[in-house]
């Protein structure tokens, strides 16, 4: 048995036409149905849901063969496991496969001078869940910077005064809009991201290289 995981929403949404196109077709919808492990049509294939921040976790630890994840999760998960946010242990990326795009970027209130707070080396307050990349961000950029750690609506931190910046992941930027922020600086590009466990790609060869050919070809096929 080969065990996708995959997390609810765009990702979701995102990784059925590819599916499709690798012949695979999951047969419960996840929105109406409280299943956590999907059959598929495929005997030898079942998804399993989980939080989009746990799919790493899932896939490095063998609760899952492969999974698909975000590259902001990525990187974040890599850094906590001491894999220094360019790779994560146990864990082979083979794959982008070019879905669920956006992008990571620094926020701000409409009347924050952003510019003069980097150029004059202010130490700014950074309100993120992406707390490695923006340290690395930030660094680099020789910025100092105190990282406050949030999980949800990040909008409000500016607002409230809680941080003079966010950093979020950016789609449209009509959630910034609506909240009087504007988006300041591109940090990097998102996609998401075929990880497959390295331990089942080698017990589990021919089927998973199988699998990660066919999602290669749909990507391919898609662009």
């Amino acid at each position: 048995m080969i065990t996708l995981a995959l997390s609810k929403g765009r990702i979701f949404d995102d990784s059925l036409p590819l599916l499709a196109a690798a012949g695979i077709d999951v047969l419960d919808d996840p929105e109406k149905s409280r299943k956590l492990i999907l059959a598929t049509n495929r005997p030898d294939l079942r998804v399993v849901l989980v939080r989009a921040s746990d799919v790493p976790t899932y896939v490095q630890h063998g609760g899952a063969d492969l999974g698909v994840a975000g590259l902001d999760v990525l990187l974040e998960h890599g850094a906590e496991d001491g894999a220094g946010g360019t790779g994560n242990t146990g864990l082979y990326r083979p794959l982008d496969l070019c879905i669920a795009r956006c992008r990571m970027s620094v926020a701000t209130r409409e009347d924050f001078d952003y510019a003069s707070a980097v150029r004059q080396g202010s130490r700014i307050r950074v309100a993120t869940k992406y707390t490695q990349a923006a340290r690395q961000h930030f660094a680099a950029k020789g910025v100092h910077v105190d990282l406050i750690k949030l999980y949800g609506s990040m909008e409000l931190a500016p607002l409230t005064g809680l941080a003079d910046a966010i950093v979020d992941l950016v789609s449209t930027g009509s959630t910034l809009k609506a909240n009087r922020l504007v988006e300041v600086e591109r940090i990097m590009d998102i996609s998401a991201r075929l990880v497959v466990n390295a331990a089942a790609l080698k017990i589990k060869r021919e089927p998973l290289r199988a699998l990660i050919d066919a999602f290669e070809q749909a990507v391919g096929a898609q662009r």
